[in-house]
């Protein structure tokens, strides 16, 4: 399987400096950080944190999708959102403090209970959340 790989670019200290992530692999973009705008108002710049939460409910759909397939189920549409949450470490610093997902889905033949049970395994399979396992993680699944 193929590696991806970012690499970011930091010039001055924490609370006045700034950097530039770059998508190296796809060669997607370059978006500027600085943490002023990583623990405020983002002010048009990406965080580490949207980061994971593109990656998470990129990886969530994609993995409820195979979910569905390997149950010779197809979904309409599967829309997921993740929030990532940044707060103050015991003892210092920063932490992730918790991942919300929302995953809403639309599936003929699949009722509440079903989807629930197929919802739950691909977010337990998911390569990201495995990754993010040190994370409270929650998962508000629905049918839409």
């Amino acid at each position: 399987m193929p590696s991806r790989d970012a690499t970011t670019h930091w010039v001055g200290g924490l609370q006045k400096g700034t950097g530039e992530v770059t998508l190296d692999s796809s060669n997607a973009g370059t978006f500027a950080v600085s943490f002023p705008t990583r623990s405020g108002n983002p002010d048009g710049q990406t965080s580490p944190e949207e980061l994971i939460a593109a990656a998470h409910s990129s990886c969530l759909a994609m993995n409820l999708s195979g979910v569905l397939e390997s149950q010779q189920l197809v979904a309409d549409s599967i829309d997921v959102s993740a929030e990532v949450t940044l707060g103050p470490a015991q003892g210092g610093g920063f932490e992730i403090s918790g991942i919300a997902i929302t995953l809403r889905a639309k599936i003929d033949g699949v009722d509440a209970d079903k989807f629930a049970e197929l919802a739950k395994t691909a977010e337990q399979t998911c390569p990201v959340s495995k990754a993010l396992s040190g994370t409270t993680i929650t998962l508000d699944a629905a049918l839409a």
